[in-house]
């Protein structure tokens, strides 16, 4: 999703399937902004990719004349252990309508525990790099430890639809390729104790990457060649998916899809968020 990979001198040499960090920070910003959610403050991881969602935040800010409200930054790698309270506490003296997280699911999680925690209750929004599986995950076991709900007011911005929509045939496609499949890692490679999610949003976003490459060798034919990679993809049209809106690249047009797709959690699991008017202040 980073502008790194799709602007000068990289973005000629990439092709990206998902919409850009800043097709999604603009959503959230244009959504929070339509129902009176003016002060907005970011948390964000201090790395290119958290930097990145931090300037997409802001360059949807100033297209409203709003300044960001506050922002503090984390170091990368902090885990659901690190205690951010004194980050919350910043963010929480400029008083924010809402707060945009751009960083890992562990450090997106353990903000949102402790914003709860000290009484910010506003609206929490992550990109979907921050895996929103994982978050819920995290959240849902805090609560069956403390007797608290951390799963209200979460906003995540996707760029896939939900892996729930069966109306979907690429969904319906997706589900019935991941039933199959339990093979794991090699134990070799674990450093750690894993349990593979069923459906996420990360891994649907894997295998519509793949069904776009496996079209992409077909296009080729016997002639598979790196030079050949713009010709291929640009022969696909309008390629359908299944997802409701089709793919499309072009000399241009290194994105083939620019929705955005916006999520939140009820009853322990994500819905799309269809009347924004209920996220009024």
């Amino acid at each position: 999703g980073a502008e790194p990979l799709r602007s000068p001198p990289y973005g000629r040499f990439v092709y990206n399937l998902r919409a850009s960090y800043f097709d999604e920070t603009m959503g959230l910003v244009d959504h929070l902004m339509s129902v009176g959610r003016r002060r907005i403050a970011v948390f964000y991881q201090a790395d290119a990719y958290g930097r990145n969602g931090w300037d997409g935040v802001n360059r949807a800010l100033k297209v409203y004349g709003q300044p960001m409200c506050a922002e503090a930054a984390y170091r990368r790698g902090a885990g659901y252990g690190t205690d951010f309270s004194a980050e919350v506490r910043l963010l929480a003296e400029s008083q924010p309508d809402a707060v945009i997280t751009v960083g890992s699911y562990a450090a997106c999680a353990a903000f949102i525990r402790d914003a709860r925690n000290l009484g910010l209750n506003v609206p929490i929004a992550s990109v979907s790099f921050s895996d929103a599986d994982n978050i819920l995950n995290l959240l849902v076991a805090e609560g069956h430890r403390t007797g608290r709900d951390y799963t209200w007011g979460l906003v995540n911005s996707q760029v896939v639809p939900s892996y729930e929509d069966l109306d979907l045939p690429g969904v319906r496609q997706y589900r019935e390729c991941m039933d199959g499949f339990t093979a794991m890692p090699p134990a070799g490679l674990m450093r750690e104790s894993y349990t593979p999610h069923r459906y996420s949003f990360v891994s649907f976003e894997g295998f519509l990457n793949g069904r776009v490459l496996v079209e992409m060798l077909r296009a080729m034919g016997p002639d598979v060649r790196s030079g050949r990679i713009p010709e291929a993809l640009q022969s696909l049209g309008d390629l359908d998916l299944g997802i409701g809106v089709p793919v499309r690249f072009g000399p241009n047009r290194h994105q083939g899809l620019d929705q955005v797709y916006f999520t939140t959690v009820q009853d322990g699991r994500f819905v799309p968020i269809r009347d924004w008017s209920e996220w009024s202040p």
